[in-house]
């Protein structure tokens, strides 16, 4: 599976299913289904992939509630951040430290690599 493998080939910017979608609800594992970010952190980083200020279960700089894990990559030629789901190890996407405030990060993730549920009334 390509999420398992961290290929990046089929994940082209700007082509995901979930860059423009702005339905109110919450982005889970398209792997094991483990929640991993609500719409109210998702914003437009013209970058060409759905992004994230936050994971879901965030508070402040603590991350040991929520469904990710960050570990080193250099896969993109330079030092940076992977995110995997903490649940089943699947590869959905990489976080850098140039997002908007209050949080300063910025989660690209791989529209593959998500599934979405809306928020139910």
């Amino acid at each position: 599976m390509i999420l398992k493998k961290k290929t990046l080939f089929p994940f082209q910017p700007f082509s995901g299913i979930y860059l423009n979608h702005s339905e109110v609800g919450m982005y889970h594992c398209v792997c094991c289904d483990a929640p991993l970010f609500s719409s109210e952190a998702k914003y437009d980083s013209g970058t060409g992939w759905p992004s994230f200020t936050e994971a879901h279960g965030t508070w402040g700089p603590d991350e040991s509630h929520t469904s990710i894990l960050r570990r080193p990559d250099n896969s993109l030629g330079s030092a940076g951040t992977e995110v995997i789901c903490k649940n089943c190890d699947a590869h959905l996407g990489h976080v850098f430290d140039d997002g908007p405030e209050p949080t300063g990060q910025r989660f690209c993730i791989n529209s593959v690599a998500l599934t979405f549920k809306p928020r139910r009334n």
